[in-house]
């Protein structure tokens, strides 16, 4: 299970450095536009260095559909939907409903995949996803005017989320390479979001500042290292292991914020919820 664990407190790390740098290059970048960036740059990236990375990796062709079905939803309409939430609902909300994946990614192992789920993961399980949502939660004047329906948006993205480590794992037991299966779906998702730029402003190269630009490629990168990592934990290891070490992406975020952005002030909720993220996550691995 080590390669598992590692793999899966990296996601974590590289998701929640992504969260930052993301507030970077909204100053000067519409959020869809971002996607149009972020997504094709690490699409670029893994293309350029697929003769080292897949040299090697044999190709199952059975399992090129399975992985380009993903990238149609993954990290495509995901990244669209996060933007929507956070434009509709404010980055509170969104990032509050948004720890709940674990719960649905969990559930979703045990009824498809048969996953055993031990009393001690369970307690860890939501104790950690208990703390991730008290470290971002804030005081409901923050929350700003919204209507309920849009509490879709984060709710869908948080069943999205949850949803596609037990696909990406029936992919992986018909072609076992999470290179070739995060490949093939960022190539895909790069389509889809050049497609609703494409539609939208008329044209596939995003008009933005360069610095703007700079930050979306960066975190592009970011995410798209969190989901290879994800793969292969997934990979390696069971999705009730992997999906609660994940949902702790929320430290990475407060700490990088507190350092860079300097907008979070470590209060005692902040620690009270670190605590109990690391104690769920404790009895997550001890379970």
């Amino acid at each position: 299970m080590t390669p598992a664990i590692l793999f899966a407190f990296a996601s974590a790390a590289c998701l929640g450095a992504g969260v930052v740098t993301t507030q970077f290059g909204l100053r000067s970048v519409e959020p869809i536009s971002g996607a149009a960036i972020s997504v094709p740059a690490f699409t670029l990236l893994f293309l350029l260095l697929s003769p080292l990375l897949l040299y090697g990796e044999p190709v199952v062709w059975r399992g090129v559909p399975i992985f380009a079905a993903i990238g149609l939803v993954f990290p495509a309409l995901l990244t669209l939907m996060t933007f929507a939430s956070n434009r509709a609902l404010g980055p509170v909300v969104t990032s509050t409903l948004g720890n709940l994946a674990p719960l649905f990614a969990v559930a979703l192992a045990i009824m498809v995949l048969q996953e055993p789920l031990r009393g001690l993961q369970l307690a860890g399980l939501v104790i950690a996803v208990s703390g991730a949502v008290i470290i971002t939660v804030t005081r409901p004047r923050d929350f700003g005017s919204w209507r309920t329906w849009a509490l879709l948006l984060p709710l869908g993205g948080a069943v999205l989320r949850g949803v596609i480590p037990p696909v990406v794992k029936l992919g992986l037991e018909v072609w076992p390479s999470p290179l070739w299966a995060c490949l093939i779906g960022y190539v895909m998702s790069s389509l889809v979001v050049l497609i609703v730029q494409r539609v939208r402003r008329g044209s596939f190269v995003v008009a933005a500042p360069w610095s703007g630009r700079l930050w979306f490629a960066v975190t592009g990168i970011l995410n798209g290292l969190s989901a290879l990592t994800l793969f292969a934990a997934v990979r390696h290891g069971p999705i009730t292991l992997v999906a609660p070490l994940v949902a702790v992406y929320p430290l990475v975020t407060v700490l990088l914020s507190a350092i860079l952005l300097r907008q979070v002030l470590i209060t005692g909720r902040i620690l009270a919820g670190t605590a109990l993220t690391v104690a769920g996550v404790a009895l997550v691995l001890i379970g």
